[in-house]
């Protein structure tokens, strides 16, 4: 099995000419219309699952994810090995799966995401600005800086 990689998961057709196909995850023949190709083997639409939360991996996108030995989701490949940083406002651990807001090279929670003056929230398509590595409203912004978007 391949370790910490993302693959493609693909519904392919049975063929019903050429060798039979066994899947890899309950070593059974494959009898259905269709079946998953994924880490070049094959597998039945409910044996290729999440180890953590069990979901199937068909339904949830087209992407899966190896790594220590299990297969898992996007979602628990990130709550368990994802990359955490730190919010620039509060400086406070953002977990990986958690939603964030950017601006540059800074990383925000969303609830932090906010004028650092005045405390208003920013909605998405709201203008805001980075003065000294603060986040701005329109009306808290002073002198000619260039707008980040």
């Amino acid at each position: 099995m391949v370790f910490d990689k993302e693959e493609s998961v693909s519904l392919v057709p049975l063929q019903s000419k050429g060798k039979p196909r066994v899947c890899a995850g309950c070593n059974r023949r494959i009898m259905d219309r269709f079946m998953l190709e994924a880490l070049d083997r094959y597998w039945h639409e409910d044996c290729l699952k999440c180890a953590c939360c069990d979901c199937r991996l068909g339904d949830v996108g087209s992407t899966l994810y190896t790594r220590a030995n299990l297969i898992l989701c996007h979602k628990d490949y990130l709550r368990l090995f994802g990359m955490t940083g730190n919010c620039a406002a509060c400086s406070k651990v953002i977990p990986a799966f958690e939603m964030v807001m950017r601006a540059r090279e800074n990383v925000y929670h969303l609830d932090c995401f906010a004028c650092q003056l005045c405390s208003q929230r920013f909605c998405v398509g709201d203008k805001f600005f980075l003065k000294n590595n603060m986040i701005l409203c329109q009306l808290d912004y002073e002198g000619g800086h260039t707008r980040v978007q």
